[in-house]
C-alpha cells in the first residue's frame, strides 16, 4: 500500500461554479492541497497572487515550459495557464491528496502523465444558466463572455471522457458529490 497522495483533477467551464464547490470541499475535508496554477492573466478584483493563482509575465511562463517545470500547460481565453510540477509532487510524497482546478486541454495532459489520477467535470446545468452566471459576474466585456461561451461549448463535448461528471444546479449537493468522490478514492 503507497502512502502517495491522490490527485482530483476539476474542470468544467468558466462560469460552472468549480471554486463554490471547492471552496465547501475544502471546508469538509481542510487536509487537502489545491494546486495553484500560475496564469498570465491579470487578476481579478479580490484575487490574490500565490493564493488563486500565481500571476507571471508570459516570458516567465514560456521560461517555465521551455524548463519542463509545469505538469500542464494551455492557452484559454487568450492567456496562459499551468500547473507547476515541483508543489504538486512534494505534496504527494508527504501523502497529502492535491486538487487541480484545470481546463480540459490541461486535464487531459495530466491524465497522460498520471493516469491514477480522478477526473471530475463541473458542469452547468444549462448553457443559458452559464451564461446567467458570467454576466452576473460583472468582470468580463461581451467580447470574453462571447468567449467563454464559444469556449464552454467545445469543453462540454469533452465530459463524457472524465471519470466522473458532477452537475452543478446546487452548490452543497454539487460538493456532496465531489466529497463522496474523493473519499471513494
Amino acid at each position: 500500500m503507497s502512502d502517495r497522495g491522490h490527485v482530483f483533477i476539476v474542470s468544467g467551464p468558466s462560469g460552472s461554479g468549480k471554486s463554490t464547490v471547492l471552496k465547501e470541499v475544502f471546508k469538509a475535508r481542510p487536509g487537502m492541497y489545491f494546486s495553484v496554477s500560475a496564469t498570465t492573466r491579470s487578476p481579478r478584483p479580490g484575487e490574490t497572487d500565490g493564493v488563486e493563482y500565481f500571476f507571471i509575465t508570459e516570458e516567465r511562463f514560456d521560461s517555465m515550459v521551455e524548463a519542463d517545470e509545469f505538469l500542464e500547460h494551455a492557452r484559454y481565453a487568450r492567456c496562459s495557464y499551468g500547473t507547476p510540477r515541483a508543489p504538486v509532487e512534494e505534496k504527494l510524497d508527504e501523502g497529502v491528496d492535491v486538487v487541480m482546478d484545470i481546463e480540459v486541454q490541461g486535464a487531459r495532459q495530466v491524465k497522460a502523465r498520471m493516469p491514477e489520477a480522478v477526473s471530475v467535470f463541473i458542469a452547468p446545468p444549462s448553457l443559458e444558466e452559464l451564461e446567467r452566471r458570467l454576466r452576473g459576474r460583472g468582470t468580463d466585456s461581451e467580447e470574453k463572455i462571447a468567449l467563454r461561451l464559444e469556449t464552454a461549448k467545445a469543453e462540454l463535448r469533452e465530459a463524457e471522457k472524465y471519470d466522473h461528471v458532477v452537475v452543478n444546479d446546487d452548490y452543497l449537493r454539487a460538493a456532496g458529490e465531489l466529497l463522496n468522490i474523493i473519499k471513494s478514492a
